[in-house]
């Protein structure tokens, strides 16, 4: 709340640092506490809900007044920011830089807060998290189960997404931490830890190959197996070194949900390529087994925590950081213990 003098003044330094003397000119309310200038904080709202009527019904907000506000900022930057059609608006060039803008914007004040707070010695405050869909049954409930307890005023914003989202999301500043696969390297991109997840087929424990120590991908293919979604960096990875297995003569099944891949493999009748972490909680309860695939073509993926490069992470985002990091190693522990590698 800038009701505490010590934030309240920081705050005020802030503005007029970046050119904002006047913090009359502010528009502070109780309900909408922010440095984001409002002219882009509206923009941003109609850029994310398509339309200024929509954006208007989600901030509660007069129509009218986010367009003049729009308007204005277009007059002031003496180009316009949004193609005005009859299905809505849509961010030309130019608007999607001052959309960027304004998400880096926001991210840095979420940080600023928490850093003096920090000083205040208080852990509090807000982190936004990017992971991946198998997080979301096993490492990710552990986890913050744990923070809430350890830290239980920090407050975690996790979204669900694939690779290529996800590093976007760091390097745009719209996320603060990331759990992700495959991660290409990137001079935006800090990696705080990172892991192999060597290349395995998930079997049921009463699946043949589940007696096996190992087996080749041709060994693999030749079962009825489901293929994740292409949206997933595994099946990217597969198409693009291993195509052979997309021509067999009964293709497989193909969902980008890991949880009916995962049904479907513990019902018996099919199996799947994928890595230990992508199952961790069924191989460390025994549902479903690990076999490694020893293949010379075979490539171990990776696992990764990152942060972005260009922004500084405040205190709370590396509280969350480094537990992220400590529960997928972890995670890869107790698979490794119950499986084979």
């Amino acid at each position: 709340s800038c009701n505490r003098p010590s934030l309240r003044r920081a705050l005020v330094a802030v503005h007029k640092i970046i050119g904002n003397p006047s913090f009359a000119e502010l528009e502070w309310t109780e309900m909408a506490d922010r440095l984001l200038p409002t002219a882009l904080h509206y923009a941003d709202n109609v850029a994310r809900c398509g339309s200024i009527q929509a954006a208007a019904k989600e901030l509660n907000i007069a129509a009218s007044a986010i367009d003049r506000q729009i308007l204005l900022l277009e007059a002031r930057l003496g180009v316009a920011l949004f193609e005005r059609t009859s299905r809505g608006m849509r961010p030309t060039v130019a608007g999607d830089l001052a959309i960027t803008m304004a998400r880096r914007w926001r991210g840095e004040e979420r940080r600023l807060r928490a850093d003096i707070r920090h000083l205040e010695g208080v852990n509090i405050g807000h982190v936004r998290v990017v992971a991946m869909d198998s997080q979301a049954n096993g490492l990710l409930p552990r986890f913050f189960h744990r923070l809430r307890e350890e830290q239980p005023r920090i407050t975690v914003e996790v979204e669900i997404s694939n690779t290529d989202d996800a590093l976007a999301a760091l390097v745009n500043g719209e996320a603060d931490v990331g759990l992700i696969f495959n991660l290409p390297p990137h001079r935006d991109i800090r990696t705080i830890w990172s892991a192999e997840l060597p290349l395995g087929c998930i079997v049921a424990r009463d699946h043949p190959f589940a007696r096996e120590s190992a087996i080749t991908l041709q060994k693999a293919a030749s079962v009825p197996f489901v293929l994740q979604g292409r949206s997933l960096a595994i099946r990217r990875y597969l198409e693009s070194k291993h195509p052979w297995l997309f021509q067999q003569g009964n293709p497989p099944i193909a969902t980008n949900s890991l949880q009916l891949v995962k049904q479907l493999v513990e019902q018996g009748g099919h199996v799947a390529l994928t890595s230990e972490l992508d199952a961790a909680s069924e191989i460390a309860e025994g549902t479903l087994v690990f076999v490694p695939v020893r293949d010379k073509a075979a490539e171990s993926q990776t696992i990764s925590v990152a942060t972005s490069a260009r922004l500084p992470l405040p205190r709370i985002g590396q509280i969350v950081a480094e537990g992220l990091a400590a529960e997928a190693e972890d995670a890869l522990v107790a698979v490794r213990q119950r499986g084979r590698i």
